[in-house]
């Protein structure tokens, strides 16, 4: 079993999803050449979403615009399959539309392809933790959205009003309403003044104590219970 507090980490498994060869493959060759493993590549949506089950990747660099299944589809799928699995849109796509279609799906952030090498090599970094990644300016959208999906009422789920039910410790709590405003782990650690391990060992605890299942799911509940706004 791979010790993930030594230096001998294990690298981050990556899988590149994209229809166009020369762009996939140069993407594929960057993250390879700064020491990711990349365990697949495909070019339309229903090989993204054979591959990906098979490789096991941590992260998927997934564009939205492919033949056969469209990226949102194969984000929703993979993502209901695998919550654990984080995904990073890349597109040339800057519709907000767009943007908040795939923030539904599932994917943990979207970045356009006007990005530098360097800004999508640290996306797949922070995106393989669990932080939100996205291109400037479309932040603030993404926290919107997930304000209006709190107003709107939620499919029956677990309640921590109710007897018997799981109940966040105060430092639990206090990264959940965080993390509702939007901030990053790394934000939250220094605002803490903890590590950036011990803000995801806390996210995880209460996604599970909670039984949601990724980020989206955590800020709209943080959000119905006014926790940002605390």
């Amino acid at each position: 079993m791979t010790d993930t507090t030594g230096a001998e980490q294990a690298p981050i498994k990556v899988m590149v999803v994209d229809d166009h060869p020369m762009w996939r493959d140069a993407v594929a060759r960057d993250l390879a050449e700064s020491g990711f493993d990349v365990v697949a590549t495909a070019g339309d949506g229903e090989q993204a979403v054979r591959r990906a089950k098979a490789a096991a990747p941590d992260v998927l660099v997934l564009d939205l615009n492919l033949p056969a299944k469209p990226g949102v589809q194969v984000c929703k799928e993979l993502v209901g399959h695998n919550p654990a699995l984080r995904v990073l849109v890349l597109s040339a796509s800057g519709e907000h539309a767009d943007v908040l279609e795939a923030v539904k799906s599932g994917a943990t952030g979207y970045l356009l392809k006007s990005a530098s090498t360097e800004e999508l090599l640290d996306a797949v970094r922070r995106t393989a933790v669990g932080d939100p990644v996205f291109t400037p300016g479309l932040a603030g959208l993404v926290l919107g959205e997930y304000r209006r999906l709190a107003s709107e009422p939620a499919p029956a789920a677990q309640d921590t009003d109710q007897p018997g039910a799981p109940q966040l410790t105060d430092r639990e709590t206090e990264v959940l309403r965080l993390v509702a405003k939007g901030l990053s782990y790394k934000q939250i650690a220094e605002r803490l003044v903890i590590s950036h391990r011990t803000v995801q060992n806390h996210v995880q605890n209460t996604l599970g104590k909670l039984q949601l299942h990724n980020r989206v799911e955590l800020v709209r509940y943080a959000i119905e219970r006014g926790l940002d706004d605390e």
